[in-house]
């Protein structure tokens, strides 16, 4: 699932919104200029405190956006422990099976380098409908173990933890595709975007002052925020993901005996 402006790289989405802010700045500036040549009795006193009033709002919106990409990248950083833990307590409890132990736990072992191909190949389509259909062959195997042994406490301490480590993939999943900052929230935030730093060039021009090099400083510092957020929400691009040591120190611990 694509999120409203994951058509835009990253380095786009950072020049752009340069370009945005500097160009409602610009506008807000000459339109303030225009007001004070011709609108002398607008005072700039009451304008002031509106546009804190619009940077402010803007810098909750800033504040609860980040938040929000923040505690999706947790989620999935947390899920791909929670995913190595599972897919070790199955393995575990594989070899403590009455038969079928040693396939299941080369299924697991082809499970686990699956989802590490698919994650540095990029090909994640291809790593979800392989890991489904592992999914299918190991419970299989789980149905046939406890069709033979039906009141074996060991298969249902299997069985429970194989439905732990597919109710994961499926939380994996959802966290990459579909938790994503929604597309109205971006809206709101790069209108309240404009709309602010539009009036607070517009106050500049108001007073009659000349453009200030802060104003860049502001720019690119509002930039960088954008981007990182957009990085955040991104789960396979950018310099913002997740580490998937968990899973690289499963498999290591699996080619142990």
């Amino acid at each position: 699932m694509q999120g409203p402006i994951d058509f835009l790289p990253l380095w786009a989405l950072l020049t752009g919104t340069l370009v945005l802010v500097l160009l409602s700045i610009e506008c807000g500036y000459r339109l303030g200029t225009y007001r004070h040549k011709h609108r002398e009795q607008e005072k700039e006193s009451p304008v002031g405190g509106m546009v804190g009033a619009t940077l402010g709002l803007l810098a909750f919106l800033l504040a609860f956006t980040f938040g929000l990409a923040s505690s999706r990248f947790d989620t999935r950083k947390e899920f791909v422990l929670d995913e190595a833990n599972a897919i070790g307590t199955t393995y575990l409890r594989a070899g403590m099976l009455p038969e079928g132990g040693q396939e299941i736990r080369a299924l697991l072992r082809e499970y686990v380098d699956m989802r590490l191909q698919a994650l540095r190949s990029g090909d994640l389509k291809q790593g979800i409908r392989g890991s489904e259909e592992i999914h299918g062959r190991l419970w299989a195997k789980a149905e046939a173990v406890a069709k033979k042994n039906p009141g074996s406490i060991v298969v249902g301490l299997f069985i429970q933890s194989l439905n732990e480590v597919i109710d994961l993939h499926a939380k994996r999943v959802w966290a990459a595709f579909y938790n994503r900052i929604p597309g109205s929230i971006w809206i709101a935030l790069y209108s309240v975007a404009v709309l602010a730093l539009g009036a607070m060039g517009y106050h500049g021009g108001l007073t009659g002052t000349s453009r200030s090099l802060a104003i860049l400083a502001v720019a690119f510092t509002f930039s960088v925020v954008m981007w990182l957020i957009a990085d955040l929400d991104r789960p396979h691009e950018g310099s913002l993901i997740v580490s998937q040591q968990p899973m690289i120190d499963l498999r290591d611990s699996m080619s142990k005996p």
